[in-house]
């Protein structure tokens, strides 16, 4: 930064700071009693951008966990096991007509009231109040409401091969797409994973949430800090889907389904000695 020289006394002696200012200037006064703000603004940094793969190489793996955590966390899911779990015994045969209504011929010709039914059901996994798409669909009438909720499941399970789950998943969740239905958000969607591919979506509807989430559910039972949803660089679409990977992949074998695995995580978060 060049020299501070008086603009009424042509004196760069006797100079001195007043304040720091934003942007690296700097509010000085001379010994004549003149103020002035001195100095170039400082050009932004530009904020560090990766790439999708460099993000999910960043994202935390299983193999992060710290023994000890393993150890008792494996001691848990003994206890947990050694009770035989207590299913609903609709939810096999909900989630099977819901998997033929989501493959592409059923939502071309499913009834629209079955996708409000779908929004609206407790029925394997809990969305909760889904007051802004009932009045929005409610607004729009069965038809129009209906088409929307159907364009949305479509681009979500099927749309472009070229563009990945977690990027179908964000332009749904930010409403990019003029079809994303209003209301039809992260916890709809995930459910409507959660009946698709019920082998790797555990029925956690949320990534973050103080009731426990899946980034809580990582923090609390396995001791890993993720990424807060508005990190730089990170999208909730990619930190929904690749927690979700992460947490079926420590949970491991044994439970009945991943319904099973879900309720052991939500116990174990309670358990003492995790980490709040």
């Amino acid at each position: 930064m060049a020299l501070a020289m008086c603009p009424l006394c042509s004196d760069d002696e006797d100079v001195e700071l007043v304040r720091a200012l934003e942007g690296g200037r700097r509010t000085v006064r001379h010994r004549c009693g003149y103020e002035w703000d001195h100095g170039e603004p400082t050009p932004p940094q530009k904020k560090a951008s990766y790439s999708f793969d460099d993000l999910k190489a960043r994202f935390p793996k299983p193999e992060d966990v710290e023994p000890e955590v393993l150890e008792r966390v494996t001691r848990l899911k003994a206890r947990y096991l050694a009770a035989k779990p207590g299913f609903d015994p609709r939810v096999a045969a909900y989630w099977a007509k819901y998997q033929e209504i989501f493959s592409p011929d059923g939502l071309q010709t499913c009834d629209p009231r079955v996708l409000k039914d779908f929004a609206n059901s407790e029925v394997g996994a809990r969305p909760g109040n889904q007051a802004t798409f009932n009045s929005a669909w409610n607004a729009m009438g069965d038809a129009a409401a209906g088409e929307e909720t159907r364009k949305t499941i479509e681009y979500l399970l099927h749309g472009p091969a070229d563009v990945p789950l977690e990027e179908r998943l964000e332009h749904l969740l930010a409403g990019t797409k003029p079809f994303a239905m209003t209301g039809f958000k992260e916890a709809l969607l995930t459910r409507v994973l959660c009946v698709v591919q019920p082998e790797r979506f555990l029925s956690i509807l949320k990534y973050t949430t103080e009731a426990g989430g899946k980034r809580e559910i990582a923090r609390m039972v396995y001791g890993l800090e993720l990424p807060a949803p508005e990190s730089v660089n990170w999208t909730l679409g990619r930190l929904i889907l690749w927690s979700n990977d992460l947490l079926h992949a420590l949970v491991g074998e044994g439970f009945a389904n991943q319904q099973h695995s879900a309720a052991f995580l939500w116990w174990a978060k309670d358990q003492p000695g995790g980490r709040r």
